[in-house]
């Protein structure tokens, strides 16, 4: 009976304007999620190297608490 009535009222599927550029996009370019990837390669997709991140991390000199000039906690 569910099944009947779904039926029945089944709207037609919606698409975005978003999904339908999206979709006119990948049709118009094929290599487009290659050239993706591959800059995704370039920035994010890295070895990271323990040691010298702990080594940045122990030579890090820790900030001023007022950015701008001298503390003015110390003038006094």
């Amino acid at each position: 009976m569910a099944s009947l009535f779904l039926r029945i009222f089944r709207r037609p599927d919606y698409n975005s304007d978003v999904t339908e550029f999206i979709s006119q996009l990948k049709t118009e370019k094929p290599d487009l999620e290659a050239q993706q990837r591959a800059g995704r390669a370039i920035w994010w997709d890295k070895h990271l190297d323990r040691e010298q991140i702990d080594d940045w991390k122990q030579a890090r000199v820790p900030a001023k608490p007022y950015a701008y000039g001298d503390d003015p906690r110390q003038r006094r």
